[in-house]
């Protein structure tokens, strides 16, 4: 009885997530923008478990258009995210020898999250 309730109010209510497209280009944080993106839904989603680096635990990708999109990198100290990776980065991110130096070479200060102008 309790799960038919949650399923029902999950679907009259915002569980099920925001359409991708309509997210802002702009986010007042760091955890507004990771609450919003995990909670929408995205055409192509994909992730990458980095066991062999020693500071990068995983890794997520989200796109709306298989593109572009947002990467999430996730160390023990803080998670990342970066906006507008280009599908091809994170296809290279994926297959390199070494996640750190593909990410501090192609993506670190090249796709950062854009927060509102005011915020920075």
């Amino acid at each position: 009885m309790r799960v038919f309730f949650f399923t029902i109010s999950c679907f009259l209510s915002s569980c099920s997530g925001a359409d991708c497209n309509r997210l802002t280009p702009f986010f007042n944080s760091y955890s507004e923008a990771k609450g919003q993106i995990l909670n929408s839904h995205f055409t192509y989603k994909d992730k990458i478990y980095t066991s062999k680096s020693s500071w990068i635990k995983g890794a997520k990708y989200f796109s709306c258009n298989k593109q572009t999109g947002f990467f999430f990198l996730e160390t023990d100290e803080k998670d990342y995210i970066h906006q507008n990776l280009p599908i091809g980065v994170w296809i290279g991110f994926k297959n390199a020898t070494s996640f750190g130096q593909y990410y501090n070479e192609k993506i670190r200060h090249n796709y950062q999250l854009q927060l509102t102008p005011n915020k920075r």
